[in-house]
């Protein structure tokens, strides 16, 4: 059965069941998308989140409540009508769950037979069969003559010490147990570098969530204390200013281009490629890399600047990429490329090679291909591409008005975080939420 929404529930009964199970008239009620405003007869106010599986939503399905709140003044009627609606045989079935849980030592024949002996007993037959898990009723009963000198001799014998050595075993051998989400939430708690087994974790979750939000709030204050800057936004401008240094022009170009470019970059309508490009209207597009606006730099450029034209581009590109931790629909990029004299594979190495120095992080070449630029170079940090690079011209270069060579490489500024940082998940270096500088701050 479909578990109604809250707004549901309230429209249906008209009440409200608190935290401390009162149970309260609705005077006033607005729901908005995802919360709603709660007026009650008494006065209090309270906003809480549209949920089908809150506890405030439990109560109203299950009808269940403590005591009406005397300041709403609920008629009877509305009380009794809320309340007629429980289950009876349910609450009868954990009744008698709780009396042998309180009496685990006793057989079920032995319990029946007491309750069938009630005169000999004191225990009066007509009461409900719950009475058995009352304390004082079971010490008002006084067992037969005889009989209580037969249980001072088994507890005499040792009978007592039985729960001692059945308790220290259990004591030895707990395992702490961690759900799906509370593993995913102390994952996203941990700090760069930091690693845990749950196999052998022996804290239970409250415990080891509380430690970890304060490690992360002493990282939070410390970043604030020292640097205050965002690594994202530190690491462009210290590639901006690596490449100026190296000769470069730094351009940059519009994220909202006409989808005709796209179509130069041989991503057209029925490439399996243009799925991932968010569209805008009809002929619009959000970029998905920087080539486009770097092409079109290079051609005016051209005649203006001396040879070779340096360029490079740092900003935003979109596409609709599957989840993992190395890609983003949002993401952030690099580009540089040379046209012109000493457009070499040598060349292109080189520029790589120094600027991944610059960074700190270590690198390997391999050879590639793919469906835009045919051959091509990746940079590969361990089992991650850092960067696909390209030796020109390709036969693109002609519908973009390029007769010259060129060399050009990209990078992924969030890639080069994570492997500057060890970033378990990309997520931590982009533009979040959720973290800043690699540390959570949903504390």
């Amino acid at each position: 059965m479909e578990k109604k929404t809250l707004d549901t529930l309230i429209s249906k009964n008209g009440l409200w069941v608190s935290r401390n199970g009162y149970l309260h008239g609705i005077k006033k009620c607005e729901t908005s998308q995802k919360y709603i405003r709660i007026e009650m007869d008494c006065g209090e106010v309270i906003t809480v989140r549209n949920s089908r599986s809150s506890r405030s939503a439990r109560s109203l399905r299950n009808h269940k409540f403590n005591k009406p709140c005397k300041k709403c003044r609920l008629p009877e009627d509305r009380i009794n009508e809320f309340s007629k609606k429980i289950s009876r045989k349910n609450e009868t079935e954990i009744k008698i769950i709780r009396s042998f849980r309180l009496q685990p030592e006793k057989p079920a024949s032995e319990a029946i037979e007491q309750i069938t002996k009630a005169p000999e007993t004191g225990i009066n037959p007509s009461s409900d069969l719950t009475g058995i898990t009352k304390p004082q009723t079971v010490q008002a009963s006084s067992p037969p003559i005889g009989q209580e000198t037969k249980l001072k001799s088994k507890n005499s014998t040792g009978l007592s010490k039985t729960p001692a050595k059945t308790f220290k075993p259990q004591a030895k051998s707990r395992k702490t147990e961690f759900t799906p989400l509370q593993k995913t939430r102390i994952l996203s708690l941990l700090g760069p570098g930091e690693m845990i087994s749950f196999s052998k974790e022996k804290r239970s979750f409250g415990e080891l969530e509380s430690i970890l939000v304060n490690e992360r709030k002493k990282d939070i204050r410390n970043i604030y204390e020292n640097s205050r800057e965002n690594l994202l936004g530190k690491l462009e401008r210290n590639i901006t200013e690596f490449f100026v240094d190296m000769g470069f022009l730094e351009v940059k170009s519009p994220i909202l281009i006409p989808f005709e470019y796209m179509e130069r970059m041989g991503v057209g309508e029925d490439k399996k490629l243009s799925e991932q490009i968010f569209r805008v209207g009809d002929n619009m597009c959000l970029r998905p890399m920087l080539a486009p606006g770097l092409y079109n730099h290079l051609r005016k450029f051209d005649n203006v600047l001396p040879d070779p034209v340096r360029i490079f581009e740092i900003g935003p590109c979109y596409r609709k990429e599957s989840d993992g931790n190395s890609h983003l629909e949002e993401f952030t990029m690099l580009n540089f490329c040379q046209m012109g004299s000493r457009c070499t594979r040598d060349e292109l190495e080189f520029i790589i090679g120094e600027f991944l120095e610059f960074l700190g992080i270590e690198y390997e070449i391999v050879s590639d291909n793919c469906m835009v630029y045919g051959e091509t170079i990746d940079i590969m940090y361990k089992s991650m591409e850092l960067s696909s690079a390209v030796v020109g011209p390709i036969p693109m270069d002609m519908d973009w008005g390029i007769n010259k060579p060129w060399i050009g490489a990209g990078f992924g500024l969030e890639r080069l975080l994570k492997a500057k940082h060890d970033f378990k998940n990309i997520k931590r270096a982009a533009r979040s939420e959720s973290y800043y500088n690699g540390v959570s701050i949903n504390l």
